[in-house]
């Protein structure tokens, strides 16, 4: 796609695919949080991903979407889905080490990634003062609503969350290799599929090399789980997320991002139980205008 086809705002349509896509993040984050009792975490990505893969693949050959056709797209493509896949495996180990809520924080610094790295290469993807305060915002939002995970640090846990931080990079790098290489003008479905497609190959290798046992005899509710992370998760939200980013500034998106742990806690206080504390209220409050901000026009 041209820069002169490349929207220089997010319009109504992006915001509303963008809320969805965070919602259901969110909301994924339970799920894998109620199924990771019964299936180890990484092997429960290596199903989500081989899933999400097989998905793709068919909806391709029916869209008759040409995912194999050389167009120098492959070394691009094969380093955004060595980054997405680092992503996914820091994730996983830096919970070995650190809390849940340490590791959100520090994993969604990657918008900050973004921010500084991509105008450098895509001067349109710049922000203005008002949008890295609402940036600012934004991320400190996340953190108040998190900050009670803050209260010691241990070394093993310095240790988990500078896994959590690396991971963080790499899923700004990812959005960078996007946004900066052949892979700008690929369709979405190309882009998607060399992530998912590296990542189902990573994933049960580092999963083996954790000694996680692989069943399938699990439970109805635990396959329903996976069957959603894959088809929603992993295929159809992702492949909304691949589009959006081929026709909107991926600076303006990445601010998105903050609502899905906000989210992520709002779904444990209906469905779990959770308290609904005053630092809930005002994170969601304060990345809401963080979001505003970034989001102005000029």
């Amino acid at each position: 796609m041209s820069p002169a086809a490349r929207k220089p705002h997010l319009d109504r349509l992006a915001v509303g695919l963008l809320l969805v896509c965070c919602a259901f993040w969110g909301f994924q984050q339970i799920l894998i949080k109620t199924t990771v009792a019964e299936v180890p975490p990484l092997w429960q990505a290596s199903l989500r991903f081989a899933g999400a893969t097989a998905l793709l693949g068919i909806w391709c050959a029916w869209r008759r979407v040409p995912l194999f056709a050389r167009d120098g797209t492959l070394a691009a493509g094969l380093l955004a889905g060595l980054l997405f896949a680092g992503e996914f495996a820091g994730i996983y180990l830096g919970l070995q080490y650190t809390t849940a809520s340490r590791l959100t924080v520090f994993l969604y610094t990657s918008p900050f990634v973004v921010a500084l790295l991509l105008p450098r290469f895509v001067p349109s993807e710049r922000l203005r003062a008002v949008q890295w305060v609402g940036l600012l915002l934004a991320f400190v939002s996340v953190a108040v609503a998190f900050s009670e995970g803050f209260a010691h640090s241990t070394r093993t846990q310095l240790m988990g969350d500078a896994i959590a931080l690396a991971a963080g990079a790499m899923w700004g790098l990812t959005t960078l290799v996007i946004r900066t290489s052949r892979l700008a003008q690929a369709s979405a479905e190309k882009t998607l599929f060399y992530q998912v497609a590296v990542t189902a190959a990573v994933a049960p290798l580092l999963s083996l090399a954790l000694g996680e046992p692989w069943r399938f005899d699990y439970s109805g509710l635990a396959w329903g789980s996976i069957a959603l992370q894959t088809a929603v998760g992993a295929f159809a939200s992702y492949l909304t997320w691949m589009w959006l980013l081929r026709h909107y500034p991926a600076t303006q998106m990445s601010t998105f991002v903050f609502l899905t742990p906000v989210f992520a806690l709002l779904f444990g206080v209906g469905l779990l139980g959770e308290p609904l504390t005053v630092q809930l209220v005002l994170a969601l409050l304060g990345v809401a205008v963080g979001i505003v901000l970034v989001s102005r026009k000029g």
